[in-house]
């Protein structure tokens, strides 16, 4: 064991690698590849880094009583995107990815990178038993603090590799 290992750690580093993979999948990327869809009913690199994002910010926000970065560091005003202040992405339609347009990573990579700041000073702070801490009660069972990051931890790695995928598909 690691001197004085704790989960909180394991979180970090986990969340670190999220970043670090946000990083390589936009690394380059101008917009005609960020919004290239294989298919009309598939996601974008854009949409995927994006969507990944916003669901870390709602998330972890909520989880410990936050603003999100999306609204309180004026990233919503940054996109400009034609979708509701407060949308994740989640269940959006082939026609709502669409509207996911930007121009350039970097648009994507700050606004990740601000996100991840944040989760890093969340995630720093806390201490074992707050990971048992009840953060949504509406599941059955309720959902502590520890199972919503590990499953933001564990969608936005889906998402980051999904679009490395797509990446490699260019």
């Amino acid at each position: 064991m690691v001197d004085g290992m704790h989960a909180k750690d394991i979180l970090i580093d986990g969340y670190g690698r999220i970043q670090e993979e946000v990083h390589a999948a936009l690394d380059g990327l101008g917009p005609d590849e960020l919004h290239h869809r294989p298919a009309a009913d598939a996601n974008s690199i854009a949409w995927l880094v994006w969507h990944l994002t916003r669901v870390q910010d709602d998330h972890v926000a909520d989880a410990f009583d936050l603003d999100q970065v999306w609204l309180a560091q004026g990233w919503e005003k940054r996109f400009g995107l034609d979708l509701p202040r407060h949308d994740t992405g989640y269940a959006h339609t082939p026609a709502k990815v669409a509207k996911v347009r930007v121009e350039s990573a970097d648009l994507l990579t700050g606004y990740y990178d601000a996100v991840h700041e944040q989760t890093l000073g969340c995630l720093r702070a806390l201490a074992a038993k707050d990971l048992e801490r009840i953060v949504d009660e509406r599941w059955d069972p309720p959902v502590s603090l520890g199972v919503r990051l590990v499953s933001v931890l564990s969608d936005d790695l889906q998402h980051v590799g999904q679009a490395a995928y797509l990446r490699g598909l260019l």
